[in-house]
């Protein structure tokens, strides 16, 4: 490999030379479908990250996979995409924290989401595509960018919490509503609707 292209790369290298032993059609125990599946995913959440270079793209998800295929013969009754989603998740949270410089006991569930939005605001995809998930030390112009955009989302950020609500159906609720009134009730309105038809019906054909 060209070393410019080597020292573009974030982390060290993957390898997954050693999960490949084992029996044909299977990689670390489980279908090739499965990786398939979880390569598919991963690439999918990095490409939402603008991640648009092919080469830093494939190794990146070649190393969370390496990660999970590592698990893989220890926890058997968890998928393959399960796995791989969560060590993407721990990869990306655990290098946040790290940019960031936010203590252990201050990483809660929102480092990742405020992460991505900093990412966003410093325009990560466009000038500093290849510090993603790089150890480090990053360079300084990088990391200032982060945490100011990271300070910007403000420390009152919190996940939107949606309350479901009921829908306002207008008469159909009104009918709905009558169909839970007792049947005799249900008679006595019933006629006297049709008894209203009929004396408008009079009044307006005499």
């Amino acid at each position: 490999m060209d070393p410019a292209v080597s020292q573009s790369l974030p982390g060290p290298q993957s390898s997954i030379s050693g999960p490949l032993v084992g029996e044909a059609g299977f990689l670390a125990g489980r279908p090739l479908n499965e990786w398939n599946a979880a390569y598919a995913k991963v690439e999918n959440y990095f490409y939402a990250l603008r991640i648009r270079n092919k080469t830093l793209l494939g190794q990146l998800v070649l190393r969370v996979l390496d990660r999970a295929m590592n698990r893989a013969s220890n926890e058997s009754d968890t998928t393959a995409n399960q796995l791989a989603v969560e060590e993407m998740d721990r990869l990306v949270h655990e290098w946040f924290a790290d940019v960031l410089q936010i203590p252990s006991e201050s990483r809660d569930r929102t480092l990742s989401t405020k992460g991505r939005l900093a990412l966003l605001l410093a325009d990560m995809p466009g000038k500093w595509q290849d510090q993603f998930l790089r150890p480090g030390p990053w360079p300084e112009e990088f990391v200032s960018a982060m945490r100011e955009s990271y300070l910007r989302a403000g420390p009152d950020f919190q996940l939107s919490k949606m309350t479901p609500r009921p829908f306002d159906l207008g008469p159909l609720t009104t009918l709905t509503n009558l169909g839970k009134m007792p049947y005799i009730r249900m008679v006595l309105i019933w006629s006297a609707v049709i008894l209203l038809f009929v004396l408008v019906f009079k009044l307006t054909h005499q």
